[in-house]
């Protein structure tokens, strides 16, 4: 089994030092992203799967271990999770399915 909290420091880690290597572009891609995830019409948790969603239909594990991170954070549920992954599998058909697998176990994981 994979240390996904291991993993998630790693992709943090790499995310930190691109972010001091290209401060503009990181700050402005912060602020999308922070605007992106700030509740609405939709929790942040809900945002948050939503980005897993397309983390899994995507095939970036990094994206994965970030906002499944970020949903639980915000206080999703398992169910809801799946649920969003559910989509993500309709959406993505075989690769998401396996990549939907390690959105889970990292979930379970943390």
């Amino acid at each position: 089994m994979t240390d996904h909290n291991e993993a998630l420091r790693s992709a943090k880690a790499r995310m930190g030092a691109l972010a001091k290597a290209a401060p503009d572009t990181f700050d402005g891609f912060a602020r999308v992203a922070k605007a992106a995830t700030k509740p609405g019409q939709f929790s942040a948790a809900h945002k948050e799967l939503i980005a897993t969603a397309i983390s899994v239909v995507e095939g970036c594990e990094d994206c994965i271990l970030y906002h499944v991170d970020g949903a639980r954070r915000h206080g999703a549920e398992e169910a809801a999770l799946i649920e969003a992954l559910e989509v993500a599998i309709e959406m993505g058909g075989g690769p998401a399915v396996m990549y939907a697998g390690k959105a889970l176990e990292a979930f379970r994981q943390g």
